[in-house]
């Protein structure tokens, strides 16, 4: 009569358990990243009233008789699957699509989670909003790449990413026609034209270039002269490079085809001397000219034909973004971009068997396997980050109230033998009156 009553205890207690575990789930239908959690029942050892005998000439076998003595918690297991994205168009929200998870630390270690809101602190560290600093790679400023090692603080607005370094403009580009016709060329003033490029400091200067066709006796052949070059600080000020003399440069076209057949590599800017810089020389491409019929126009641009060598003033930062790969790329003023970091990921055998410990985070346990301290380019997993995107939830509402409904369906009729076994036992009683 006592079994009955204490299995009934039994179910009553397990049904609870299941019943705090599906209201976490729904408590949690919209925490970002979190991951839903499952109850398993098994029974409890079993009373043997009779045990198995074999058959003999006389008789046949028989089965075992035992009575089941309530039951228990099998599991409490968390699920992994991913859940669904939500667009937030925030570039510091990203969300993991493949396996793996963030490592992020705080005094007491690694801790890893699928959520990815994060923001940066007033030291410039990358961080979730309980404060811990999320881990990657840093980048070698001196090879723009990133140093694969030990996970470390990633750090986008520490004083070395603030600023961009300038460079001096090492390519120029001449583009445009030359109309052979054109009177201009004849004059000792020429067809004049600008180039723009920048010294090892930053600074800025406008030369100035004159075309001609004088003195030379080859009416394809043409002459190239550097006239005079301006300076601007960063107050706008605008003063002439001193020790200037002129430069010139010979170039020659193909009259069948108009095309450049002769010209020079280099600009020589040696003798080019400022109160700030010293120079030596630009490559410069010729290529893009034409000796066609129509209007004399001619271009200079910084770099080559890909941009490549335009040179560029310091800059600071204006924003960042996060590749899908992890590479966190800062944009400055000056046009320029710059590698600040990479965010790795964490992988285990069993990430089932991680351990919750609030805020979004996992623990490692002897279950999940160890983390290496590596971590992970995530595209070596096959997977990406999503900038702008969170990882919603995992929790299944329709799955979630169908539980809920069998769960009270449960605890309800194991109450159901508790008072059914009491009424048993009051009759008991009975009998003595």
């Amino acid at each position: 009569m006592m079994r009955s009553m204490y299995s009934g205890v039994s179910g009553l207690r397990i049904h609870q358990t299941k019943m705090d575990v599906i209201g976490n789930n729904i408590a949690n239908v919209n925490t970002v990243g979190f991951k839903s959690s499952r109850v398993t029942f098994s029974e409890v050892f079993s009373q043997t009233i009779q045990g198995a005998s074999g058959a003999s000439e006389n008789t046949g076998g028989r089965n075992p008789m035992q009575i089941g003595l309530g039951s228990s918690i099998s599991s409490v297991d968390i699920d992994m699957g991913e859940g669904a994205a939500q667009r937030t168009d925030n570039p510091l929200d990203l969300k993991i699509e493949g396996d793996g998870f963030f490592v992020v630390s705080d005094i007491t270690g690694n801790k890893f989670t699928r959520a990815g809101a994060f923001r940066i602190d007033e030291a410039g560290n990358l961080v979730t909003p309980e404060g811990l600093n999320v881990m990657g790679w840093k980048a070698d400023q001196a090879t723009g790449e990133v140093q694969k090692g030990q996970v470390e603080p990633i750090q986008i607005l520490n004083p070395v990413n603030l600023y961009s370094e300038p460079s001096a403009t090492e390519n120029i580009t001449l583009s445009g026609n030359i109309n052979i016709n054109d009177t201009q060329l004849s004059d000792p003033n020429g067809v004049p034209f600008t180039a723009n490029f920048y010294d090892s400091l930053g600074y800025r200067y406008t030369a100035e270039y004159r075309i001609t066709n004088l003195p030379l006796a080859n009416e394809n052949q043409f002459t190239i002269t550097l006239t005079d070059a301006g300076i601007t600080d960063a107050d706008g000020n605008v003063g002439v490079a001193t020790g200037l003399a002129p430069i010139a440069q010979i170039i020659e076209f193909d009259p069948a085809t108009g095309k450049i057949i002769a010209g020079p590599d280099t600009f020589d800017m040696t003798n080019l001397v400022t109160p700030f810089s010293t120079f030596s020389t630009m490559s410069v491409d010729f290529g893009d000219l034409t000796l066609f019929a129509g209007n004399t126009t001619l271009e200079a641009i910084s770099g080559d034909i890909n941009g490549i060598g335009s040179g560029n003033q310091a800059g600071s930062i204006s924003g960042f973004e996060v590749g899908g790969d992890g590479k966190v790329i800062g944009r400055y003023t000056n046009g320029q971009t710059k590698l600040l970091g990479q965010i790795v990921v964490a992988a285990f055998q069993n990430p089932a068997g991680l351990q919750k410990v609030g805020s979004n985070l996992f623990v490692a346990t002897t279950n999940s396997g160890d983390f290496d301290g590596l971590g992970q380019d995530i595209t070596s997993r096959g997977g990406s980050f999503n900038s702008g995107v969170l990882e919603m939830s995992n929790v299944d509402l329709s799955r979630e109230f169908t539980e809920m409904i069998t769960t009270q369906r449960g605890f309800q009729a194991n109450s159901r033998i508790i008072t059914s076994s009491d009424e048993l036992l009051q009759e008991l009683v009975n009998l003595k009156r």
